[in-house]
């Protein structure tokens, strides 16, 4: 972290607004998790109500890290998307203050992101119904719960991962309750007692809900403004959501949301939520038998803390008083109350611990240095009270992966340097853990620290700037990890290494691998297919890493195993074909260019450019919606065309910069709700309407075979009507659906054409399936 990014992350968070919070969370003693499928399907700003106007712990349960989704900022798919998303639900969990339970592990487990399903049977069939149910019930145990409330419905035309996760909600309540349910996990059982739904519709431009909401039992209303900020709390939802940048999330309104309505599942209507539970320590202090009187001293001590703010020095020995008196609660709880609301309790402890460092301006900054561990070496870990403040006898206590020592140090003065040593044989850490916590101890890495403020010894964990990354000491970085060739060529590959590592390779018969100094050339053996070459560093499987860095995450790597892959294919380039190509974040120019074709990558579009050196522009995924520049180029485009070019669209969003009207050369619509205007099964049979064709036919004859080995999905944001120019070429549908034949349509236009894809060929090149390259040399030839 630069000094520039941690001035800013230090300005954007002063100590009355931390102290504020801090003070907020004292509020309650009830939890609330809301459950959905993928980061940002959470209700952002109901959720900030929660938390900060009520004072309630706000839990996220997610089950996949997004991994299969897209990407509006940049090149990032598959597992390193997901972990760039992880941050991202982190960030914005942390603008409203709450956990995240994960219980998806990347690409790798069998909960993840596949990209879409149409119903919870397709994708239960994915994931498992009993291992979800399984981890969610886990999770209940964990956190403890008294409030469910699933973000979407589980109704026909609603996402299948939505359908899934909301089932798998409701199944796993009972499972965490029953005590034999879990027999692989010592958490106590839990019964989570109130469990709602949202008593509106998810329909709109992506999904269609067949079936009317439930009926609302509870009317949610949030008080105009937080005090805090001046703020909505659905505006403060959406400075949350704006950390959802690879999905484009954050949006404004002059009327922003204030009231929602819940549906309590087999209840009856009430005027607040959980009515039937104690929701303060005020409400639980009568129930709480022999710690009565301590649990009611408790809360008047925090009440007058909270109406002593903002004097934090008046205010701190109340705070210490209150954390006196539930350690004495603590000590006299009967077995029956402890088992139901002991864990209230130890959480207002917790809390009341980081209220007390922040009203005592304990604030210390933490970084490591260098912030990437290697085996075999050793670091420092700084950290610095930079102002006075009122809490003595400070021990540090770093908190590091397996293999990585570092001793308990006093915070003597205004700093201390803590040395970490790295054993040569320690273990890289999984990529994807299990949750986040708004009050620390978050990562690889932390510190605890303890101290003693107003009497009191306190205890908290404190996250470092940045995540510690433990990595290994050498990676590979080749510039080319996957190769496209015809079976016509003969030739060598050649990639290249950032540095000289002396590599092996565990090649196949009839391959040739040769390396000097940062030059691999490879020499195939003949023959079609896919060929995967493994690089050995020192006898061993080389690592590479893939590094995604965005100033609302920082840096986030992914290491996977290194790979060299070789696909051979009957492929062949259109003739005189010289593409512009105007991408958003995708791989397909780069694809182009990788398997010969003559292309400009158009990263911006000069404002005189009018494409006449071009015989095709490509435009890429989503581009009218992502690439400002692209609006003022749509009359160009258009002249290009009817004098004579090939324009060609791939998939676009009809809800982000495409007018039906105005931004193709002839009408053209993109079918709204998106959910019925795809086919999500990769398998799903293609029929070729037009065969005769030159874009299925020249220069590759386009076959039922190209279209085998698809990975994900065929297509999505079909076309739902089209100008009479316009021709459907193929026709495609998921099972027991009616076929749509707007995935692939192209028309004359002028002396050109217009063609529209909204096959997901992106992906299937970035999965080197061998159709997707010869049905892409034929999409870019000249019109």
């Amino acid at each position: 972290m630069s000094v520039h990014d941690r001035l800013a992350a230090r300005e954007a968070r002063p100590a009355l607004m931390r102290l504020d919070r801090a003070l907020s969370r004292l509020g309650s003693v009830l939890t609330v998790m809301n459950t959905g499928a993928h980061p940002d399907d959470e209700h952002s700003g109901l959720l900030a109500w929660f938390r900060y106007g009520l004072g309630m712990r706000v839990v996220i349960a997610c089950s996949t890290r997004g991994e299969g989704g897209q990407n509006a900022l940049g090149p990032e798919r598959g597992s390193l998307l997901g972990l760039l998303r992880t941050r991202e639900m982190e960030e914005a969990a942390r603008v409203i203050d709450c956990d995240v339970a994960w219980t998806g592990f990347g690409m790798s487990d069998p909960q993840h992101d596949f990209g879409f399903s149409k119903d919870g049977d397709a994708t239960f069939a994915r994931w498992g119904e009993e291992l979800i149910t399984a981890r969610m019930a886990r999770v209940y145990r964990l956190y403890r719960p008294d409030v469910i409330l699933p973000t979407f419905l589980d109704v026909p035309g609603q996402h299948g991962h939505h359908r899934a996760m909301t089932r798998a909600a409701a199944n796993a309540i009972a499972l965490a309750a029953d005590p034999a349910g879990l027999p692989d996990t010592n958490l106590p059982a839990w019964q989570v007692s109130h469990h709602y739904l949202p008593a509106w519709g998810g329909g709109g431009g992506t999904y269609d809900d067949t079936v009317p909401p439930p009926p609302a039992t509870l009317r949610i209303e949030a008080a105009p403004r937080d005090a805090a900020t001046g703020a909505s709390y659905a505006e403060i939802g959406q400075w949350s959501r704006l950390r959802h940048a690879t999905q484009g999330m954050g949006s404004w309104s002059d009327t922003p949301q204030t009231a929602w309505n819940l549906h309590r599942v087999n209840g009856t209507p009430e005027t607040r939520l959980a009515e039937d539970l104690p929701c303060t320590l005020a409400d639980l202090a009568p129930l709480s038998g022999p710690a009565t009187e301590d649990v009611a001293a408790a809360a008047a001590a925090i009440e007058t803390a909270r109406a002593t703010f903002p004097d934090a020095e008046a205010l701190l020995p109340h705070l210490a008083k209150a954390d006196a008196h539930l350690e004495a609660a603590q000590s006299r709880l009967s077995p029956d109350f402890a088992e139901a609301h002991g864990h209230r309790i130890a959480r207002k402890r917790r809390e009341l611990a980081h209220a007390m460092a922040e009203a005592a301006g304990l604030s210390p900054v933490t970084s490591l240095t260098p912030s990437r561990l290697i085996p075999g070496s050793r670091a420092t870990l700084h950290v610095a009270q930079s102002t006075p403040c009122a809490a003595e006898g400070i021990t540090l206590t770093p908190r590091l992966p397996e293999g990585c020592t570092a001793p308990a140090t006093p915070l003597d003065g205004a700093s201390a340097d803590i040395p970490v040593d790295v054993a040569p044989d320690a273990l890289i850490p999984a990529p994807f853990l299990e949750g986040f916590d708004p009050l620390g101890g978050n990562g690889h890495g932390w510190l605890d620290l303890s101290a003693t403020i107003a009497g009191r010894q306190v205890a908290l964990p404190l996250d470092l700037e940045e995540p510690v990354q433990l990595t290994p000491a050498r990676t590979v970085t080749l510039t080319l990890t996957a190769f496209v060739r015809s079976t016509r060529d003969t030739g060598p590959l050649t990639a290249t290494l950032t540095d000289e590592t002396p590599l092996t390779f565990d090649a196949p018969e009839g391959w040739q691998v040769d390396q000097q100094g940062r030059r691999v050339t490879v020499t195939p053996a003949k023959g079609a297919g896919l060929t995967t070459l493994t690089p050995m560093v020192d006898g061993a499987p080389a690592h590479t890493a893939a590094t995604a860095d965005y100033p609302h995450t920082g840096p986030v790597t992914l290491l996977q195993p290194a790979m060299l892959k070789v696909l051979t294919l009957d492929l062949a380039l259109p003739e005189g074909a010289r593409i512009a190509y105007i991408g958003s974040g995708d791989s397909v120019g780069a694809w182009m260019h990788r398997i010969g074709l003559d292309v400009t990558l158009m990263d911006r579009i000069p404002a005189e450019e009018d494409f006449s050196g071009f015989t095709t522009v490509l435009v890429g995924v989503v581009a009218f919606g992502n690439r400002p520049d692209l609006a003022a180029t749509i009359p160009r485009l258009h002249a290009f065309t009817r004098a004579g070019g090939h324009l060609v669209t791939l998939y676009q969003r009809p809800d982000q910069g495409w007018d039906p009207q105005a931004t193709p050369p002839r009408p053209l619509t993109i079918g709204r709700p998106s959910l019925r205007w795809r086919v999500t099964d990769p398998a799903a049979v293609v029929t070729v309407l037009a065969p005769d064709h030159a874009l299925l036919t020249t220069p590759n004859a386009i076959g039922a075979e190209d279209f085998e080995g698809w990975d994900k999905e065929r297509g999505l944001y079909f076309a739902s009507d089209w100008d009479e120019a316009y021709t459907p070429l193929l026709s495609m549908s998921d099972p027991g659906e009616e076929a749509l034949t707007g995935a692939l349509v192209s028309g004359a236009v002028g002396a050109g054409r217009h063609t529209h894809c909204s096959l997901v060929l992106h992906h299937q090149l970035d999965h080197l399936v061998p159709g997707a390259f010869r049905l892409l040399a034929n999409l870019v030839q000249p019109a």
